[in-house]
């Protein structure tokens, strides 16, 4: 029996995970700041004791390990939206290309590539400096692992579009996509460094001519997206 005192499961296990979250909001921030920043400074961020974050993770490895699951939670949203974006334009549309507007079908791969970009970049800014932690502290294998949904993704993207036409075909869409994810990790690098800022605009862009597609036409499917309206705000896990 639950002594009159004792805090409910219920709000305790909310509490806990409320605490959770803000010690991985803190080692966001504090490991942007300081990838070398000590878990003290990261308790002191978050406004808890050192023995606190020490409750909820085991070292340095297993908060890094924490974000990484968030990061992966991430991913696999901003995947599914992108994906469910693509299928209802199709099926409410019948595929008619020529319908703009909010909620407009995505009119192809060039489309759905700008989409996934723009879609992820948010993402991958508030995550930026976890790709660097993450091979350090949990391995190259951990991080391929939280990129594939991303890169299956992309990589079926690039083959609906080369088996259009919309994208060259010079390099296969598994090696494609491979070259077109280190294109947006360095240029999320240089967002780090401060040397470049972006809403995920000329990413896209970016993304669209790496794929084969004319500059022009790049900028102008971005900015359809960004007309109609179509890009969903990143999800946070917690």
């Amino acid at each position: 029996m639950t002594s009159p005192t004792a805090p409910h499961p219920v709000r305790r296990r909310r509490t806990t995970r409320a605490t959770r979250a803000r010690i991985l909001d803190a080692a966001l921030r504090e490991l942007g700041r300081n990838p070398d920043c000590s878990l003290g400074d990261i308790a002191e961020a978050a406004g808890v004791a050192r023995r606190t974050v020490y409750t909820h993770f085991t070292g340095r490895a297993a908060l890094v390990e924490g974000l990484a699951g968030e990061a992966a939670e991430a991913i696999r949203l901003a995947v599914a939206d992108t994906h469910e974006a693509t299928t209802h334009g199709a099926r409410t549309s019948g595929g008619d290309a020529s319908a703009t507007g909010p909620g407009a079908p995505d009119p192809g791969p060039a489309s759905a590539l700008a989409h996934f970009v723009l879609t992820l970049w948010p993402v991958g800014d508030c995550y930026r400096t976890l790709m660097g932690l993450a091979r350090q502290d949990l391995g190259s294998a951990q991080v391929s692992d939280l990129l594939a949904p991303a890169r299956e993704r992309v990589a079926g993207i690039l083959a609906e579009g080369q088996r259009q036409g919309v994208f060259h075909g010079a390099v296969p869409p598994g090696p494609l996509s491979g070259a077109i994810e280190a294109h947006l990790l360095a240029l999320l690098g240089t967002v780090n460094s401060g040397i470049w800022a972006d809403d995920g605009t000329g990413a896209a862009t970016a993304a669209l001519i790496a794929a084969g597609v004319d500059s022009d036409t790049a900028a102008a499917t971005v900015r359809q997206l960004h007309a109609n309206d179509r890009i969903r705000p990143p999800h946070r896990p917690h």
